[in-house]
């Protein structure tokens, strides 16, 4: 049975969940303050160092889940995604508004998975 392995662990959550190949992985801004072009950027950021912690990158990415408090702020995400993945890598994705998140001041979330 293939191990399961966790980074970052905290009673609550993990940081990155490793199995079988796949990388888990869950971001949010770093902090609650700049528009949605800045935290995208800010998770974005988060995303490409845990991913390269674990001998993977952004070209790797299998599935995106993005959360979104304003779908108003749409266009300004899409803008930083799109900038920020490689041509020809774009992983399978879903797009989700959320009523709000844990910090109200959080403006997105990404949960995502990628290939070792």
């Amino acid at each position: 049975m293939p191990a399961i392995e966790r980074h970052g662990v905290s009673a609550r959550y993990a940081d990155t969940v490793i199995h079988n190949g796949v990388i888990h992985l869950v971001e949010v801004p770093a902090s609650a303050d700049g528009d949605i072009t800045r935290q995208t950027q800010e998770v974005l950021d988060s995303i490409a160092r845990q991913l390269e912690a674990h001998g993977s990158d952004r070209s790797r990415i299998l599935m995106a889940t993005i959360y979104l408090t304003d779908l108003a702020d749409s266009a300004g995400m899409n803008a930083a995604w799109e900038a920020w993945l490689p041509p020809g890598c774009a992983p399978a994705r879903a797009c989700v508004k959320v009523a709000g998140l844990v910090d109200p001041g959080w403006r997105i979330e990404i949960a995502l998975t990628a290939a070792c």
